[in-house]
């Protein structure tokens, strides 16, 4: 599945090639070149990841990591830090920061893709390009199909998405404002009965093979996925 990154780069050259890669990697890109831009992206929309150069013009990566990861609203983006400094002391103090993940140049397209799944597994797995399987139950984000003890299971593109959050975080109770930020996106604003209309879709298109009954409606609190029957 795609991820919407942002990327925190002040050289151009090395920002456009990020970018480029990026996107021809399916991922959603937003270019920024110092801090101020970051912090204004972010307000705007929250990324999937962030890409975070260690020197800026108007400040430091380890700076705007620390003050990310200080605000509720960003403390759970997966951060990763890119940087020419590849001596011990400061990749700790990348890490110590917040980071996730740290990344010195020059570095090969193919190792920042590995890194960015790498930690959308960790800490957000419906973004991650993996199969998922519960009970007979398999969901392929490669190649967007569903099955269910064998057979294809047809949904529409949101029910797809939140299956996908839902077998990612199995057991978990969640709230309708809380499903509408995962699955619909930051600063997307609907009603919260959008997300009954599309648990009700899930419920049907899974019913052929009799995992409907693992969507269940918690009285109060929200909708949780059962990771065993």
């Amino acid at each position: 599945m795609p991820a919407s990154i942002l990327v925190v780069e002040d050289e151009p050259a090395i920002q456009e090639l990020i970018s480029v890669t990026l996107a021809r990697n399916g991922h959603s890109v937003t270019r920024t070149a110092n801090a101020a831009e970051a912090y204004k992206a972010v307000s705007e929309a929250l990324p999937d990841v962030i890409l975070l150069d260690w020197m800026l013009p108007d400040g430091s990566g380890l700076a705007i990591a620390r003050r990310l990861r200080s605000e509720a609203r960003t403390r759970e983006v997966p951060i990763i830090m890119l940087t020419a400094r590849a001596a011990d002391d400061d990749k700790v103090a990348g890490l110590d920061s917040g980071a996730d993940d740290y990344v010195t140049k020059p570095f090969s397209p193919r190792e920042l893709e590995a890194r960015i799944q790498a930690v959308l597994r960790r800490r957000t797995p419906q973004l991650s390009k993996e199969a998922v399987e519960i009970e007979g139950l398999v969901l392929n984000p490669a190649t967007r199909t569903v099955t269910g003890t064998g057979e294809r299971l047809k949904m529409g593109p949101t029910e797809f998405e939140l299956l996908h959050f839902f077998m990612t975080h199995p057991d978990r109770v969640y709230g309708r404002a809380q499903i509408l930020d995962q699955v619909w996106g930051d600063h997307v604003f609907l009603e919260d009965r959008t997300v009954d209309v599309h648990i009700r879709r899930l419920r049907e298109a899974l019913s052929p093979s009799g995992h409907d009954k693992f969507v269940e409606t918690v009285r109060g609190a929200g909708y949780r996925f059962r990771s065993a029957s």
